[in-house]
């Protein structure tokens, strides 16, 4: 019976759920359940066939906790369960020549079966009188009993409070993991990013609330996550998740809030509209939050919130296809998304954070030396920024713009006045913490620096390579280089960056590890001059450049 299967999956999920939420976390164990309908071949005590595969193919693509039926178990139980689905598509799976049709069990709109706990009294009771064999080759589990029954009876170990994750801010805390683009349509990535960024950019509004980075949650797109680890790997109480399908001009969005220190959800809900909703519904789903975690909000933050950028979709769309493209940082697409933002300002040319988007492309331009079609760029990225600030003053995005273009131009005291009121403006913001690390770094006030830049690490517990290079320039710089070798070498290793070689060559000297700051091999002895001595990355003071200078002298660096 598919019936008596789905029902007991989900039973197992809830009961295990429940017991989990007993545990500590690095006790716990999360089960992944694959259900298909297909003949199964029996020989000796085993059974082979396609119907067991494409079950282990579905408990694959189960999420922890979860439950995936095949299109064939799905038309057996749709309307004979009190649950209800998400249709994923067609996936093409292993060892199966046709792809198959996989379905998330829900046991409400928008929530995972293993997230509710009040399945239990719609399910309980089917499910006993199933046979082991119907079980067995209908039921694929991940894990194994010995392990389950091991994790329950051992101590914890030693050094799990090393590996706790950041621990939790004295106020409500939220990341917003990417929303799944469930329209079939790889093109159509951008559009549920964007969704996901613009409720980012608008908790991050709140002082009432801690919000994780957008670069740091971002790391968990497309991966099958237990928000629980999550909710431990950035150091917050709660994670938004999601998906969105978009198809003709509807739009259908579901979201759920989650506790991640018991794995249940507070608040779950799925919209279906008109495409020309959608940011209406960005703006309800942010009130739920709100709602839900019991937030005050000033009136201030409320009307900054309410206020929306633009009001027309395809300046919106074209805004956010252009934000995907700069994110790359590729010089390939630096021209692309340059264009997605002019077309963006076309449709609505009162749009200030496409003036943003489109100032930074321009700022970069600058600072690489890409060629564009304006003959001063960073003037050009300054106009930019101060025609946002005209369209509105609510914004900090042209602040932090403003910022680098004085830092270029040499302008400290502006670049640190543009840099603080963009912190001062929206505290919730790691990149503009980030930004006042770097404007005080090399101008010359170090302790000032790491302090800007803990508060951007913390923000971004998952921190890009930009941030680690910046923080081991900036232990570097105040004389911590035992601090500044880990970050710098990561970077160095992942990405053979000339500036982190650079910087962990005199880091090693600092360090008094002459041998280690020789071996390091740099790509293009050209670099430096163009890097550290271009007005783009200019110390302040003399003092800073030559102390540099003479540890890479040590090191037999000119």
């Amino acid at each position: 019976s598919v019936v008596d299967a789905v029902a007991g999956a989900v039973e197992v999920q809830r009961e295990l759920a429940e017991k989990n939420a007993e545990l500590p976390g690095h006790r716990r164990m999360d089960f992944r359940i694959g259900i298909n309908l297909g003949d199964v071949v029996v020989k000796d005590d085993a059974i082979y066939g396609d119907g067991v595969n494409i079950a282990a193919r579905m408990e694959s693509l189960a999420e922890p906790g979860g439950i995936c039926l095949s299109g064939k178990a799905y038309e057996e139980v749709k309307n004979k369960l009190p649950l209800e689905y998400d249709n994923l598509g067609e996936k093409s799976v292993k060892n199966i020549a046709e792809p198959v049709r996989v379905y998330r069990v829900l046991t409400k709109p928008g929530s995972a079966a293993h997230r509710v706990v009040r399945a239990k009294a719609a399910v309980t009771g089917r499910w006993r009188t199933i046979a082991l064999v119907a079980i067995v080759a209908l039921l694929i589990g991940g894990g194994a009993l010995a392990g389950w029954l091991y994790l329950r009876s051992a101590p914890p170990p030693e050094d799990v409070a090393a590996d706790e994750g950041p621990a939790l801010p004295d106020k409500p805390s939220i990341a917003v993991l990417p929303f799944v683009n469930m329209s079939g349509e790889p093109e159509q990535e951008y559009f549920a990013d964007g969704i996901s960024e613009d409720i980012i950019t608008d908790l991050s509004k709140i002082s009432g609330l801690f919000v994780v980075a957008r670069n740091s949650s971002f790391t968990f797109k497309g991966l099958s996550v237990d928000v629980i680890e999550v909710g431990r790997k950035l150091g917050v109480r709660y994670i938004l998740e999601g998906s969105v399908r978009k198809a003709g001009d509807r739009i259908r969005i579901t979201a759920q809030l989650i506790d991640t220190t018991t794995g249940y959800h507070l608040w779950s809900e799925r919209y279906d509209r008109e495409l020309t909703d959608v940011f209406a519904m960005q703006d309800e789903i942010t009130a739920e939050i709100i709602s839900n975690l019991k937030i005050q909000v000033t009136m201030g933050e409320s009307e900054r919130i309410r206020r929306n950028t633009t009001e027309s979709l395809e300046a919106w769309e074209y805004y956010r296809k252009g934000r995907e493209l700069y994110w790359r940082f590729d010089f390939g697409t630096f021209h692309l998304a340059q264009e997605m933002f002019k077309k963006a300002l076309e449709h609505d040319a009162e749009f200030a954070v496409a003036m943003v988007g489109l100032g930074h492309v321009y700022l970069d331009a600058a600072r690489f030396g890409w060629p564009t079609d304006v003959p001063d760029p960073l003037a050009r990225a300054n106009d930019l920024a101060q025609q946002a600030l005209n369209a509105d003053q609510t914004l900090a995005e042209p602040h932090d713009l403003l910022a680098y273009v004085h830092l270029i131009r040499g302008q400290y005291d502006r670049a640190l006045a543009a840099a603080q009121r963009a912190v001062a403006m929206e505290p919730n913001i790691a990149d503009y913490h980030k930004t006042l690390a770097d404007v005080r770094n090399l101008s010359g006030l170090h302790e000032e620096a790491l302090e800007a830049m803990m508060k951007a690490m913390r923000l971004s517990p998952v921190p890009p390579d930009a941030y680690l290079s910046l923080l081991g320039r900036i232990y570097y710089s105040v004389g911590r280089p035992e601090d500044a070798i880990p970050p710098l070498k990561e970077v160095y290793e992942r990405t053979g960056w000339d500036a982190a070689a650079y910087l962990l060559i005199a880091s090693h000297v600092a360090a008094g590890r002459i041998d280690q700051a020789k071996s390091l091999a740099i790509k293009d002895p050209l670099f430096f001059n163009s890097y550290f001595f271009s007005k783009y990355n200019a110390f302040k003071h003399q003092a800073d450049l030559q102390r540099f200078l003479d540890d890479l002298a040590l090191a037999g660096v000119e």
